[in-house]
């Protein structure tokens, strides 16, 4: 990918979750029409319109970023390796990414045969498959079927071994325990947590919820996290708040399982990508250099088994 110059004292950067889309070359219902108005950002009718590479790499530019990681972008369930083939012609002509996290639905007939294609992709490395959870901490689920119990979603999971697969997590904070113990059952398989483990409720309880499912998570040594999206729905991006879930995340997981990730464009709703970043340096700075590279790009090169 085109790169700045990096100076001799600054840290490489590998973007470990981001997306792009070509609404003219895919269907992305999401994005085209099945608005989402309970989506956990609130109002994102700004991103619904194409981020390609040229605008990644414009919104990047400032930074030295050595590669990144492309996680599935929700494009039509119907599309999910015309997705991942797309991606690799991205790469041919760019540069980038330099891994692919694809999708593919455990609970299916087809589950097998779609991880094959998947794998014949030689960027792939894992998969994310967003499990069915409750609408809230307090609110019980009446149907198992898609959920992180359900005996057929557990089978299709089980093959992501074969394949030498890793699974993108992304669940609220009320699931990160039911989490834990699919990475207990399967410790073979790696498991990156996306998105901090989203601690929205910002109350003292929710925090205290969060932290307890985040310690779970991390009871497992198969678990990573990504330090990344800490927009709100109803609050502007605050340094201060988000430099204190930050260190928790660290502090729970240890710099050697976390990865920064930006979650652009999405995160773009809240924070620019310099800000972001800058942000993010500030409030590791206390790790050292040793520790801020680890979180900025050692990690997700040995998780996701990338080369630069």
């Amino acid at each position: 990918m085109h790169m700045k110059d990096i100076a001799p004292d600054e840290i490489p950067i590998i973007d470990a979750h981001h997306h792009l889309w070509d609404l003219s070359a895919g269907r992305y219902p999401w994005l085209q029409g099945d608005y989402h108005e309970a989506f956990f950002l609130g109002d994102y009718r700004s991103i619904c319109r194409d981020f390609l590479p040229e605008d990644y790499l414009a919104t990047v530019s400032a930074q030295p970023i050595i590669g990144t990681v492309h996680v599935e972008a929700e494009r039509a369930r119907d599309e999910q390796v015309a997705e991942t083939r797309w991606l690799h012609e991205v790469h041919d002509r760019y540069g980038f990414p330099g891994a692919v996290i694809a999708h593919a639905w455990f609970d299916r007939p087809d589950t097998e045969e779609i991880l094959a294609q998947h794998a014949a992709y030689p960027l792939v490395r894992g998969i994310r498959s967003k499990p069915v959870t409750s609408r809230g901490p307090h609110e019980p689920l009446d149907d198992l079927r898609g959920t992180m119990q359900d005996p057929a979603w557990l089978r299709g999971f089980s093959l992501l071994d074969r394949f030498n697969f890793s699974w993108d997590l992304r669940v609220p904070p009320w699931h990160l325990a039911d989490a834990a113990e699919v990475a207990n059952a399967f410790p073979n398989t790696k498991i990156a947590l996306n998105h901090t483990g989203f601690p929205w409720d910002r109350s003292d309880e929710g925090l205290a919820r969060w932290r307890r499912g985040m310690e779970l998570l991390a009871r497992q040594p198969n678990v990573f996290v990504k330090l990344s999206e800490f927009g709100l729905k109803d609050a502007p991006w605050n340094y201060d708040d988000n430099r204190q879930i930050v260190l928790d995340a660290v502090s729970i997981f240890g710099a050697d399982r976390c990865m920064f990730a930006s979650n652009f464009p999405v995160a773009g709703l809240r924070v620019s990508y310099d800000v972001l970043v800058d942000s993010m340096r500030r409030m590791l700075e206390p790790l050292g250099r040793e520790g801020l590279e680890k979180i900025f790009y050692r990690n997700a090169l040995q998780f996701y088994r990338m080369t630069v």
